[in-house]
């Protein structure tokens, strides 16, 4: 969401920093629906003035016992205008607001302009990437050489982009998960937090998937949605709240599945685990004074960067460019993994600041010098489970002995073993 009062006074800001997303000129429309609103706003006050003072000379008239039906007339007139404008009014806030709520973010200014992925901007580049050759496995294949990975029995239960796994292939994915908690709990300082899988309107609102995301979510019959992350509960724990300012920075992370529809990935990664309907990632989550914002994002960034080097993952992180970055970033970085069965690299996390834009739709405040304050939010991957285990799975295999190398960090969560074959499963 956006200060209303900030676009009032400087709209040529607000409209350049829409034109980097790509977007026209908002600010006119903005402005004329503000102005109708306070227009109303200002004729309903002054009705409710004007009947307030007839009403009280109509009980003097009446002390009086003198006459007072001209007056009554004219405030009986008042009762049937009144609910008028005020229904014209509330019809206007309402298009303003769902004219705000579907506009993103404004971005950082040291963000590149671009239009896609392609205009992202590498910072730094971390580890070798494993060299390739013809025939070298994906995870798919190696999944399903060990005999743990099943997709055609996931689709008949439960469609496309579902997968099942078993044996030691579940449990390394369990096994990153609880590495990945366990690092960010006891060494980046991060609370975890068991939260609903389930949440309402009003706190996907809040974190920006509603409305403009609705199509990738999935609803349930009584009207919740499943998490697309959970970043969604995390943030909003802070909701309609007054945040004490010694409480600050929070953070919080989580392990959970996550819901999406990829309505708009048709046709896209339709092979493996890339993308699926069902995943697991471990969240991290942010609420920060609003002068903080920029040195939490870059150290959860290196928080997730951590968690890649522990695992010997090869990796790079970009900058996302204006046109690559989401809807209600200020400013995001992505981490891409290396991927040797695809002979590239792959996004595993990003990491956003999102400045007062979630707060000021989720009502996030905090009292800095006696003033209330938006407080800033950041969220990223700690990092995407299911990509975590494709990375390992192609980047520790070993061809010679049909078998993934288990990573060091991970032997204390596998019961010791050194690595996964077909015979052990």
């Amino acid at each position: 969401m956006h200060d209303l009062k900030d676009i009032r006074q400087n709209p040529q800001a607000f409209d350049a920093a829409m034109a980097r997303r790509g977007l026209e000129a908002q600010s006119p429309m903005i402005i004329e629906l503000d102005e109708r609103r306070r227009s109303l706003q200002t004729q309903i006050q002054q009705m409710l003035q004007v009947r307030n003072e007839k009403s009280k000379l109509i009980g003097q008239l009446k002390a009086k016992k003198e006459n007072a039906d001209a007056l009554m007339a004219e405030v009986a007139a008042y009762k049937e205008e009144l609910p008028k404008l005020e229904e014209a009014e509330r019809a206007i806030a309402d298009e303003l607001t769902t004219l705000l709520s579907s506009l993103p973010n404004v971005q950082s200014k040291d963000i590149p302009d671009g239009k896609d992925e392609h205009d992202n901007v590498e910072i730094r580049k971390v580890g070798t990437p494993k060299k390739t050759g013809a025939g070298h496995k994906d995870h798919v294949a190696i999944g399903e050489t060990l005999g743990m990975m099943d997709f055609e029995t996931a689709v008949k239960i439960s469609g496309s982009r579902f997968v099942i796994m078993q044996g030691h292939l579940a449990r390394l994915e369990r096994a990153l998960a609880q590495f990945m908690l366990d690092t960010h709990t006891q060494h980046h300082g991060y609370t975890e937090v068991s939260p609903p899988l389930m949440v309402n309107d009003a706190s996907m609102y809040g974190t920006g998937q509603l409305p403009k995301f609705r199509d990738d979510q999935f609803q349930t019959t009584r009207g919740d949605w499943l998490i697309p992350t959970s970043e969604v509960p995390l943030t909003n724990i802070v909701a309609d709240s007054i945040v004490d300012e010694n409480t600050l920075p929070r953070r919080y992370t989580a392990h959970t599945p996550c819901f999406r529809q990829e309505a708009g990935a048709a046709g896209k990664d339709t092979k493996g685990m890339i993308r699926q309907h069902q995943f697991y990632k471990v969240e991290m989550v942010s609420i920060t004074k609003p002068g903080e914002s920029e040195a939490e994002h870059e150290r959860m960034t290196k928080c997730a960067e951590t968690i890649l080097e522990k695992l010997g993952l090869p990796f790079r992180t970009v900058v996302l460019c204006t046109g690559d970055a989401g809807f209600g970033s200020y400013k995001t970085y992505d981490i891409e993994v290396w991927l040797p069965g695809q002979d590239r690299y792959r996004e595993i996390s990003s990491c956003s600041n999102c400045g007062d834009f979630q707060a000021r739709r989720m009502k996030a405040r905090t009292k800095i010098g006696g003033e209330n304050v938006f407080v800033h939010t950041l969220n990223g991957s700690g990092v995407a489970v299911g990509r975590a285990l494709i990375a390992v799975l192609e980047n520790y295999w070993d061809e010679a002995q049909q078998a993934v190398i288990v990573p060091d960090v991970l032997k204390p969560y596998m019961g010791g073993i050194d690595k996964i074959t077909k015979s052990n499963s």
